[in-house]
């Protein structure tokens, strides 16, 4: 083996290693999330870089909103990956204040061109609603292409009527 050939070998295991580890970081971080109230909902905003509707899961769980962003890494023709630095796997959630009282099931999560994902979980109008604060879970799922207004990634979504009371908690 040449010299230069020992020089290529190690500097690509080192730049994978640098790679794994900034990965790593980044799967093990939260997603930044702000968490808004207005006088009819709670809008949870999170950064989800590089998400497609498809990526996406949104559950409401025992008084949070939790996010699951699953992306896929796009192959270049001609190219060969030296840095897989970008997680893959990104988690975040937020939890409402405790007295919050919501319609989870009405809840509605938009994905933006800008790569945020806006989760609005509207407040509960009377109080037969309170049963959806404790321990439900209530999922929102992605929307097929073409719900979409033009601020979106086609990724509209609407909350699903089914609940499933075993849920992770993070």
């Amino acid at each position: 083996m040449r010299i230069r050939e020992f020089g290529r070998s190690v500097s690509n295991s080192v730049l994978r290693q640098i790679g794994r580890a900034s990965s790593q970081v980044q799967e093990n971080r939260p997603l930044p999330t702000d968490l808004l109230e207005s006088d009819d909902a709670y809008l949870a905003v999170f950064d989800a870089p590089g998400a497609t509707h498809a990526d996406v899961q949104v559950r409401y769980d025992d008084g949070a909103v939790k996010v699951r962003i699953d992306r896929f890494r796009e192959f270049h023709e001609g190219f060969d990956m030296r840095i897989p630095g970008r997680g893959m796997a990104l988690d975040g959630h937020v939890r409402l204040p405790t007295d919050a009282l919501v319609d989870a099931e009405s809840a509605t999560a938009t994905l933006r061109k800008n790569g945020t994902l806006e989760v609005e979980v509207p407040k509960a109008v009377t109080a037969e609603d309170e049963g959806d604060v404790g321990g439900d879970t209530d999922t929102v799922t992605i929307a097929e292409p073409g719900d979409g207004d033009d601020d979106t990634d086609d990724a509209s979504t609407d909350a699903d009527a089914s609940a499933d009371a075993a849920a992770d908690e993070s």
